[in-house]
């Protein structure tokens, strides 16, 4: 897999969108553009040939208010997690994404579910459902990368505390569908809220407290072989 991984700092609520770029055919992946449009459009225009999708990892405002415009920009079609699609449309939601600066986008091109693969070029890649913090969150995982939106952070996880989300279904998420990677996946968090950017899985196992509360409560995690077919 020859991807390039561009990991840019937007809005005020340091939020990491990426943007992966399949460097033999210039096809792109912009992921969590929440703010700062012409920034990320820029970057775009820059760094590849055609952007082919936009994702989001969920639907909170703070990480879909770029996302109607660089989609108008560049007719990129826009997926995110089926749970999360309804969630678009709201009202409230809209309001909030108009008060935290953004543009409301009303619905995806594509509802994604576990397991969907979005291509860019000859690589693939996979949607895991992880939900916890939002109903609908998810994780992308290319190769050794994992993008981890706001289900784990560098040294912490994302919030329990609001409406739809839950620790007991977090933990579970993190444990079936995160700790079983190989350990020398690379996470790519949602926000710069750790110590570093970027961090190794192994490294999150011994440093995250969440992650050693949930390996020392349920016993150790075994690798699922057939986690990363994109890999």
């Amino acid at each position: 897999m020859d991807l390039a991984i561009d990991q840019i700092l937007v809005g005020r609520f340091a939020i990491f969108s990426y943007l992966l770029t399949e460097r033999t055919t210039g096809e792109a992946m912009l992921v969590d553009p929440g703010a700062e449009p012409e920034k990320l459009l820029d970057r775009v225009r820059e760094r590849c040939g055609k952007l082919r999708w936009i994702v989001c990892t969920h639907a909170h405002p703070d990480h879909v208010g770029a996302v109607a415009k660089i989609r108008a920009e560049t007719g990129a079609s826009f997926a995110i997690h089926r749970e999360e699609a309804g969630t678009l449309g709201k009202l409230s939601h809209r309001i909030l994404v108009r008060l935290m600066g953004g543009r409301p986008v009303r619905r995806p091109d594509i509802e994604v579910e576990d397991g969907s693969l979005l291509e860019i070029g000859p690589c693939a890649v996979r949607v895991l459902h992880t939900p916890g913090h939002s109903v609908g969150g998810i994780c992308l995982l290319a190769g050794g990368h994992l993008f981890s939106g706001d289900t784990l952070f560098v040294g912490s996880v994302g919030r329990t505390d609001l409406p739809g989300a839950s620790w007991d279904v977090l933990s579970a998420s993190l444990r079936e569908k995160v700790l079983g990677l190989p350990g020398s996946t690379r996470l790519w968090p949602g926000h710069d809220y750790g110590g570093a950017p970027t961090n190794l899985l192994e490294a999150e196992k011994r440093q995250n407290p969440f992650l050693r509360e949930i390996l020392k409560s349920q016993g150790p995690v075994v690798r699922d072989q057939g986690s990363d077919p994109t890999a």
